[in-house]
């Protein structure tokens, strides 16, 4: 008989995090998922579940966490984002670096049977090639965050090479989600313009027009999140980081796919720091790595995200 899964998850407040708890939850049980963060303002979802207050940073409070309930994966998304991030370099590293050894030493002594941690198109860099990026390519990351995700990525590689940790982890383009508010990255436009759009009926964007970033509806990327994670180790191939792909857009592309909708949605443009941070990434992301390793599939296009995300967020917004 399989033995119970136990499910910890750092970082659970955040975009991703919130999103992908309901998914674990639905699958083995709200006894069996315990969702953690810093702090939670929602407390309607921290009601919904097992939910204990965890800094990142403090190991022993993780590994009793751990140990009070038997845990036997962990999903690790706490992280300080790009643009935060370079308001804060320092802090930053200190984050995003400390909080992963915490997880992976206590996978590697507790024998956990997966570790997941998410990644980002922030790996890339000026250097690497913009059209439809591959999986091995040059990796040269301009900003804290991106250095401290691909450091992340080797530290995971080491841990199963070494340990034999089962670490698995995805490289993330831009995440949009009608549940969280953004969390301090540059794609974060492609969120709030959709709030904006039904709040005030304008926009200003921090990026040029003609901006291309590869960007992810959430539902798909918590199907590949757990599609990874519930592939057979033999298959996962890549112990750094799969490359995650499903559209890429530019903000005058999804202003138009909102206009379909909202016709009098105008939008202008003001570039600021946040403009360097998206130049130093790709246009389009190439993951025929993970299609072919576990059989990753995307499901929304740009018409039907915008479709579902404005119909969502009509039901939580101020029209105006």
């Amino acid at each position: 008989m399989t033995k119970q899964e136990n499910v910890l998850i750092i970082g659970a407040c955040g975009q991703l995090g919130t999103e992908l708890t309901v998914a674990l939850r639905k699958m083995y049980g709200e006894k069996h998922v315990v969702a953690t963060d810093i702090h939670c303002a929602d407390e309607s979802f921290k009601q919904q579940g097992i939910f204990e207050e965890l800094n990142a940073l403090d190991g022993q409070r993780m590994a009793e966490l751990v140990n009070r309930y038997q845990i036997t994966q962990i999903y690790h998304l706490a992280a300080m984002l790009s643009a935060k991030g370079e308001q804060n370099p320092l802090f930053a590293w200190k984050l995003n670096m400390e909080s992963l050894l915490n997880v992976l030493e206590i996978a590697r002594e507790k024998k956990l049977h997966k570790v997941y941690f998410p990644s980002s198109i922030g790996v890339f860099g000026f250097d690497t090639p913009k059209q439809n990026t591959p999986q091995q390519t040059i990796i040269n990351p301009t900003t804290i965050y991106g250095i401290s995700k691909q450091a992340g990525e080797h530290w995971c590689s080491y841990y199963f090479q070494k340990f034999g940790v089962d670490a698995r982890c995805l490289r993330y383009p831009g995440l949009i989600s009608y549940n969280a508010l953004p969390g301090g990255g540059t794609t974060d436009y492609a969120v709030d313009i959709y709030y904006k759009a039904l709040e005030q009926g304008t926009y200003e964007c921090f990026l040029t027009e003609d901006t291309y970033l590869p960007m992810m509806y959430m539902p798909d990327a918590v199907k590949g999140t757990l599609d990874l994670m519930h592939a057979p180790a033999e298959q996962i191939k890549t112990r750094t980081g799969y490359n995650l792909a499903a559209i890429s857009f530019s903000p005058k592309e999804i202003t138009k796919a909102i206009q379909t909708h909202i016709p009098e949605f105008s939008i202008s443009y003001k570039p600021d720091g946040r403009q360097q941070i998206a130049d130093s990434w790709p246009d389009s992301i190439n993951d025929a790595e993970a299609r072919a390793d576990w059989g990753w599939q995307h499901q929304y296009d740009l018409q039907t995200m915008t479709e579902d995300m404005l119909v969502n967020l009509k039901k939580k917004v101020v029209l105006v």
